[in-house]
C-alpha cells in the first residue's frame, strides 16, 4: 500500500578541526585517536543464526526438501446489490492439510468486521473512526469431511472464526470442503481498503478482503491470527480462485486474474476491441467515454449480468465495479515471448493524457520491467483501477487515486503492481513484518522509474515521493537519531503512524540500495535477490531465509548489516581524526569510527596540483578498533584535503567531521 509521508532534511551536528598541511595539530583536535560509542563486539558478534534454524528452511535460506505449505482454493459466487451497498455470496473453501499435523481446528479471517463499532481496530490508536458496519453476517456455515456434511460448530472473535472440528483433519495431504453463505454492507469512504464512491455516471465499488478466508498455517508459529487491525496486511495461503460477481446490467466489472464468459457480458464491438488491444503496444481503448450510459454499448438492456472469472496459484482476488468505468487496455510483453494484457478501467473525471489515459502506459511499461529485471509477471491480466482507496494492491489488479495524474499516477501505479512481486508472488506475511513487501517493493520501483521513458519521472529516491529527487542518505538521518523510532523488526501494527512510512518503505527500500551500490555491488546483489525470490516464489519466507539467501549466495556474512539495518537503528559517524603529510615520506589519515554503525567507505585525498587519489576500505576495517590509520606513501607534495564518502551514499549523522582541508 502506498502513502505519502516525505522525511525531513538532513540535520547536522559534530566538531570539526583542522589541521596544517605539515600535520601539527590545531586547538581542539584531540592528541590521541577515539572512537566513543563504537563497540566492535556488539555488530560483530557471532551467532546471528544460531537460534533461528528451522527445520523445514535450509540453512542457505532456500524451503528444504521437506518443506510443506497448506492449500486453500476458492469456489465463490457474490451479488452486489447497489441500492443497498450490500454484498451477498456464497463460498466453498476446498482446503488441503500438507502439515505434519492433524488439525482439529480452523482459522478464518473475516475482515469486515474490522468496521464493527466494537471491532479491536478501534482501540489501538487514539481517536478511532465514527463510521462503522455491521460486518460480516453468517448466514450459514457448513464442512464437508469424508463425504459428510454437516452444520460447523463455530465462534467468532473479532476478525477471526474458529471452526472446531469434530473429527481432525489427518496430516499428509487431508482435504475438507468449508460452504459459507454470508452478507455485508460495503463500507463508504471510510473503508480505507473497500469502499464505495459516488462520482458523475454512478457508483464506483472497489471490493476487497470480500470473502471469508482461511488463515495461514505455517511452520513457523503454527495458525496465524492475528487480528486485522489496518496497518498490517495480509498474509495468506495460495490456491486457485473461481469467482463470479453478479451486477445491474449496466455495470462493468473489473477482476482480478481472466474474465471467462465475455461473449455474455460484452458486445460484439467490445469483443473485437479486446482482441485488438492483445495484439497491441499501444493502449487500445475497450469501452469509451462517449458510450457512457449508452444502453447499446451493453450486451443487454435490463436485469443482471454475472462477470465469472479464474485465477490460478494465487493468494488473494479483488474485484471493482461500476457503470462509471472507461475502460482501455495494451499487451504487455515478457520474457521469452510470453504475453499478459495491461489493462485500466477510471471515470470520464480521471479521464485525458495528463492523467488516467496514460494509466494503462505506466502499468504495461512497470509489468515489463520487473518482469525483465527480478520475475516473470506470472497472470494473464493485470488492471489498474481507479477509486479512492488511493493506493492499494490485491493479486493482478490495484486500487490508484482517481485525482492522481503525472508523476504521482505513474509513482503509484509501478508501486502498486510492484506488490504483485512482493509480497503476491513472494508470499511474506506483511502483517508481522511490512518491511518485507512494502520495503521491497519501493527499493523495486526506485529503479523502475529510472528506467521508465527514458527517466520522465526520475528520481524517485526519498522512498516514495521525492519531486526533484532528494539524497534518501541525508533524510535518513533524523531517523537514525531518533531515540523514540521503533526497529524495522516491529510487528506492522505496532509501528506508529509517524514511523510506518520511514520503517516500512523508506528504510528497507534504502537499505536494500545501500546493499546494492555500496556493500555487495549490483552483479552480486542482483544474482543473490533474484535467488531468493525464485526460491520463494508462491511459498512463505521468514526474515532470515532472506538473510541467509543474501550470504550464501552474495558469498558474505551480512549478519553485521542485518543486526545494524534491521534490528536497530544504529547510527553512522566516519571522521578524520588526524593528518599527518611529510611530503617527502607520505600521508597518514587516523580515521574513527565514532557511533554503533559499520560501513564500507570510501576516502579521496586531494592534493594541491589537482589529482586525486581514492582508498576503499572494507567492512573489516572496524572489526577489531573503531580507529584505523590510512598510510598513503610516496611523494605526492601537499595535501589540499582528506574526504570520507565523497560521493555521499553513507548515512553518516555528521558529515561535518567528513572533511578535513589545511
Amino acid at each position: 500500500m502506498m502513502r505519502l509521508s516525505l522525511l525531513p532534511s538532513l540535520l547536522t551536528i559534530g566538531l570539526f578541526s583542522l589541521i596544517d598541511t605539515y600535520g601539527q595539530v590545531v586547538a581542539g583536535m584531540p592528541e590521541k585517536p577515539v572512537s566513543p560509542g563504537y563497540d566492535p563486539h556488539a555488530v560483530f558478534a557471532t551467532g546471528f543464526y544460531s537460534d533461528q534454524r528451522e527445520p523445514y528452511h535450509s540453512p542457505n535460506g532456500a524451503p528444504a526438501a521437506n518443506y510443506w505449505q497448506n492449500r486453500a482454493d476458492y469456489t465463490i459466487q457474490v451479488r452486489l446489490d447497489t441500492g443497498k451497498n450490500e454484498l451477498t455470496g456464497n463460498e466453498t473453501i476446498h482446503y488441503t492439510n500438507n502439515s505434519p499435523d492433524t488439525l482439529h481446528s480452523l482459522w478464518l479471517y473475516l475482515d469486515q468486521n474490522t468496521y464493527r463499532a466494537d471491532a479491536r481496530s478501534n482501540y489501538y490508536t487514539s481517536g478511532g473512526p465514527d463510521q462503522h458496519t455491521n460486518g460480516t453476517t453468517l448466514e450459514s456455515v457448513k464442512v464437508e469431511q469424508g463425504g459428510l456434511h454437516a452444520d460447523a460448530e463455530y465462534i467468532v472473535t473479532d476478525t477471526r472464526l474458529q471452526i472446531r472440528l469434530k473429527k481432525g483433519l489427518p496430516a499428509g495431504g487431508a482435504k475438507i470442503n468449508i460452504i459459507i453463505s454470508y452478507h455485508y454492507t460495503v463500507p463508504g469512504d471510510f473503508g480505507n481498503r473497500t469502499d464505495y464512491v459516488s462520482t458523475k455516471n454512478g457508483k464506483i465499488y472497489e471490493i476487497a478482503q470480500w470473502y471469508p478466508r482461511l488463515c495461514v498455517y505455517d511452520d513457523s508459529q503454527g495458525w496465524n491470527t492475528l487480528p486485522f487491525l489496518g496497518s498490517g496486511e495480509f498474509y495468506n495461503e495460495y490456491g486457485d480462485f473461481d469467482y463470479k460477481v453478479t451486477v445491474p446490467w449496466d455495470m462493468m466489472v473489473a477482476g482480478s486474474g481472466e474474465l471467462q464468459n465475455p461473449q455474455e457480458v460484452l458486445t460484439g464491438k467490445e469483443l473485437a476491441r479486446l482482441a485488438a488491444a492483445k495484439a497491441s503496444d499501444r493502449t487500445v481503448m475497450i469501452h469509451s467515454a462517449a458510450e457512457l450510459g449508452d444502453p447499446k454499448s451493453r450486451p443487454v438492456q435490463r436485469g443482471e449480468l454475472t462477470w465469472h472469472f479464474k485465477m490460478y496459484n494465487t493468494r488473494d482476488v479483488a474485484f471493482g465495479a461500476s457503470r462509471a468505468y472507461i475502460w482501455d487496455a495494451a499487451r504487455v510483453n515478457l520474457p521469452g515471448g510470453k504475453k499478459s494484457l495491461a489493462m485500466s478501467v477510471y471515470p470520464v473525471e480521471s479521464a485525458g493524457d495528463g492523467a488516467w489515459g496514460r494509466a494503462t502506459e505506466y502499468l504495461k511499461a512497470s509489468m515489463e520491467y520487473f518482469s525483465e529485471q527480478w520475475f516473470v509477471y506470472p497472470y494473464p491480466v493485470a488492471i489498474n483501477e481507479a477509486g479512492i482507496a488511493g493506493g492499494m494492491e490485491y493479486p493482478g489488479i490495484v486500487f490508484d487515486g482517481i485525482a492522481d495524474k503525472g508523476s504521482e499516477l505513474y509513482w503509484v501505479t509501478a508501486h502498486e503492481i510492484g506488490h504483485n512481486w512482493f509480497p503476491m508472488i513472494v508470499g511474506s506475511d506483511e502483517r508481522q513484518y511490512a518491511w518485507m513487501d512494502e520495503g521491497f517493493n519501493t527499493f523495486i520501483d526506485v529503479y523502475a522509474s529510472d528506467a521508465f521513458n527514458k527517466g520522465e519521472y526520475a528520481p524517485k529516491r526519498d522512498g516514495e515521493y521525492a519531486p526533484g529527487g532528494g539524497n534518501p542518505v541525508e533524510e535518513i538521518v533524523p531517523l537514525l537519531k531518533d531515540p523514540l523510532a521503533p526497529v524495522m523488526m516491529t510487528r506492522a501494527d505496532g509501528i506508529p503512524e509517524k514511523y510506518r512510512h520511514p520503517m516500512a518503505y523508506f528504510k528497507p527500500a534504502l537499505g536494500l540500495v545501500l546493499l546494492r551500490e555500496v556493500i555487495l555491488g549490483k552483479d552480486r546483489f542482483d544474482y543473490a535477490f533474484r535467488q531468493y525470490i525464485r526460491r520463494w516464489a508462491y511459498r512463505h519466507p521468514t526474515p532470515y531465509d532472506f538473510f541467509r539467501t543474501m550470504d550464501n549466495e552474495a558469498g558474505e556474512d551480512l549478519s553485521w548489516y542485518w543486526r545494524e539495518w534491521f534490528f536497530h537503528n544504529w547510527g553512522l559517524d566516519l571522521a578524520v581524526q588526524n593528518v599527518t603529510n611529510d611530503p617527502g615520506k607520505g600521508v597518514e589519515v587516523t580515521i574513527a569510527n565514532l557511533d554503533r554503525m559499520v560501513m564500507p567507505c570510501t576516502v579521496e585525498l586531494g592534493w594541491k596540483d589537482g589529482t586525486k587519489q581514492r582508498v576503499s576500505l572494507p567492512v573489516e576495517t572496524w572489526l577489531q578498533s573503531g580507529v584505523y590509520v590510512l598510510k598513503v606513501g610516496g611523494d605526492h607534495g601537499a595535501l589540499f584535503s582528506v574526504t570520507i564518502d565523497p560521493d555521499k551514499v553513507l548515512p553518516d549523522v555528521n558529515r561535518e567531521n567528513n572533511v578535513w582541508k589545511p
